[in-house]
């Protein structure tokens, strides 16, 4: 007899609700759903934040390499810089493999014999 009373409580309950709280369970259904919507938007935002994060290592990344590769062309820049006032300044020039002479100490010379022949 109880479990009947209680399924007559929850349908009057119910149907009372129904017929009388319309507007409190549209409200609660629109709190409802716009909670959902919040979570949803805060994972969202989580995720676009991890993100800038990798964007902004992988930046840095490059950042540092664009450096390396400048301070690389700037040493390689400097070697021709060098051989241009050698050429224009001191009127040096290289030599021709002809005119090149080779000074070996005569302790050296056998060492230099034997590299020659292997």
């Amino acid at each position: 007899m109880q479990d009947l009373q209680r399924k007559r409580l929850v349908s009057l309950i119910g149907s009372d609700l129904a017929k009388n709280a319309k507007m409190p369970l549209i409200l609660l259904f629109a709190v409802l759903v716009s909670a959902l919507l919040v979570v949803a938007n805060i994972h969202q935002t989580r995720l676009l934040i991890s993100e800038r994060e990798e964007l902004i290592l992988e930046r840095t990344a490059l950042d540092i390499e664009w450096r390396n590769l400048i301070l690389e062309e700037t040493a390689l820049g400097d070697q021709s810089r060098i051989e241009r006032i050698a050429i224009n300044k001191f009127k040096m020039r290289h030599v021709e493999p002809s005119k090149e002479y080779l000074v070996i100490q005569k302790q050296n010379l056998t060492e230099y014999k034997n590299h020659l022949s292997d």
